[in-house]
């Protein structure tokens, strides 16, 4: 909602007593969780040949885009160069399974297990399990899967899921609008929450007692798979579908595209082939990675996803192999 992200209107107020009855009621849920003698049960259920599995979790206080998914990338990225072996939880937003737990194969689709689950399976191919219950899908990612560490995807809040390392991103630009807790502004949790994570993960500024994160477009690439390359044209069309598209249709233009129409749908919109109607077939269409996992079977030869990748300092990457050392 974008009145999260203005100064502070007079109407906001009436949202303020659901925002309060949100803070109370998370307040309550986690302190019994996290007191509960089931989080110890489950910590010392995800082990692998007798060996606890260390648990990381990549999540935000904010709704909307922050940049978690380019940074659970490279976290997974950087442990496999590490000799780790990786998997990841996620809950699957917008998918519907038949059943769950749902282990990704190649032949997933968006519609069972949400379009940045199988996004992440296409890019990274490690196991990756999704359920609505982070708590049954990282049991079953311990037994069934050869891993040696898991990555929640998200998931910040559900303290049911014992974790060790709690990695938050946030948005170096919008940062957290006007501080207030949903619906009144955009925050699941207070900003005191963030003095409890490990990390905090700037996505794209600098700020003190942050990690600067800088997410550097690659190549384009065919949506319909084909091993091609985008001519060197200007003018585009671009669609989004994610928490805060204009992030990405800037992308597009600081790399001299001109955007001839950009449409902004909602954040896990399941995309069908009516929906490029309104687009001139005779220009290339842009869109996310997370997107283009959606299109693959009605795609047209002109439509092509930007991969993104993210880059830290070693420091940070220093930094945090250091503490997973310090679980073992």
């Amino acid at each position: 909602m974008n009145f999260w992200y203005q100064p502070l209107r007079w109407w906001a107020w009436l949202f303020y007593p659901l925002a309060q009855l949100l803070f109370v009621i998370s307040t309550i849920r986690r302190f019994f969780l996290q007191r509960s003698i089931q989080k110890n049960v489950q910590k010392n259920a995800y082990k692998k040949n007798g060996v606890r599995l260390p648990v990381i979790i990549v999540g935000n206080i904010s709704v909307g885009g922050n940049g978690k998914t380019p940074f659970a990338i490279w976290l997974c990225e950087m442990l496999i160069k590490e000799g780790y072996k990786p998997g990841i939880v996620s809950r699957g937003y917008g998918g519907k399974g038949a059943l769950y737990p749902l282990l990704l194969t190649n032949e997933t689709e968006g519609s069972e297990a949400g379009d940045e689950p199988v996004m992440l399976f296409k890019r990274l191919q490690i196991p990756i399990v999704v359920d609505p219950k982070r708590v049954r899908a990282a049991r079953h990612l311990s037994k069934h899967c050869d891993v040696d560490i898991i990555i929640s995807d998200d998931g910040l809040q559900h303290y049911a899921l014992a974790r060790d390392i709690e990695i938050a991103v946030v948005d170096g630009k919008r940062r957290f609008g006007n501080q207030r807790l949903m619906p009144m502004g955009p925050l699941r949790e207070p900003l005191s929450r963030l003095k409890e994570v490990d990390f905090i993960i700037n996505n794209g500024e600098q700020a003190d007692n942050e990690i600067t994160m800088l997410l550097q477009p690659q190549a384009c690439k065919a949506v319909d798979g084909r091993a091609a390359r985008l001519p060197k044209l200007s003018k585009v069309n671009a669609c989004a579908a994610i928490g805060y598209p204009q992030r990405f249709f800037n992308s597009l233009q600081s790399q001299h595209y001109q955007l001839a129409k950009q449409v902004p749908f909602a954040d896990h919109h399941a995309f069908k082939a009516t929906d490029f109607e309104q687009f001139e077939s005779q220009l290339p269409l842009l869109m996310t990675e997370k997107d283009a996992v959606k299109c693959l079977q009605f795609a047209l030869p002109n439509w092509w996803y930007l991969p993104i990748n993210a880059q830290l300092p070693d420091t940070f990457k220093n930094e945090l192999l250091q503490k997973i050392k310090e679980l073992k």
